[in-house]
C-alpha cells in the first residue's frame, strides 16, 4: 500500500482521513504531544499490526472533547474535575469502561486532532505513530520514515 500524505490544512483533508478511517484504514495525524496513529474502532487489531505493538499493551482512545468521556467511562467526580481542569491537553485519565476493563482517554490540545476525532464519531482509538520501541515521531516525514507502507494516509500538520 503507498502511505498518501496531505496538508492537514488543505480542504477536505480532515474529511478524507475520517472516511479512510471509516473504510478501515490507518491514519497518522498530528497531536499536541506526538503524531498519532488511528483506526475506527473495528479495526484496532490493525494497530497492533502496523507497529509491531506487543499484544498485552492497551491502546489509548483520544475524545474530541470531555463531553464524549461521559459516554465512554465510568466517570468519577475527580476524573471530572481533572478533566474540566486539564483537557484539552495532555493528561490522560485511566478510568473503567464497561465491557472493556480499564482503558486510558485523553483530549488533545491540537484542533486538526479534535477535528479528525470529532468527524470520526468523538472517539478513536490512537497510539504514538512511530514502531513500538523506536522514538516517537514528531513531524509527518519521521511517520513515513517508521510507517511507510503500514498506514493509507498521513495529515502533515508539521512539527
Amino acid at each position: 500500500m503507498k502511505t498518501r500524505l496531505l496538508k492537514a490544512d488543505a480542504p477536505g483533508a480532515v474529511e478524507e482521513a475520517a472516511a479512510a478511517l471509516g473504510g478501515g484504514e490507518l491514519v497518522a495525524f498530528p497531536t499536541d504531544t506526538v503524531y498519532g496513529l488511528a483506526a475506527g474502532h473495528d479495526h484496532v487489531r490493525k494497530l497492533y499490526i502496523a507497529k509491531d505493538r506487543p499484544k498485552d499493551k492497551r491502546i489509548p482512545v483520544l475524545l474530541s472533547d470531555a463531553m464524549n468521556l461521559e459516554a465512554s467511562a465510568q466517570v468519577t467526580a475527580a476524573a471530572r474535575a481533572l478533566a474540566e481542569r486539564f483537557w484539552p491537553g495532555p493528561l490522560t485519565l485511566v478510568l473503567v469502561a464497561p465491557r472493556r476493563g480499564t482503558l486510558a482517554f485523553r483530549v488533545p490540545d491540537h484542533a486538526v486532532a479534535r477535528r479528525l476525532i470529532a468527524a470520526s464519531g468523538g472517539g478513536l482509538p490512537v497510539t504514538s505513530a512511530n514502531r513500538s520501541g523506536r522514538p516517537d515521531a514528531r513531524t509527518a516525514q519521521e511517520v513515513l520514515a517508521q510507517l511507510e507502507g503500514r498506514v493509507a494516509l498521513v495529515l502533515d500538520g508539521g512539527r
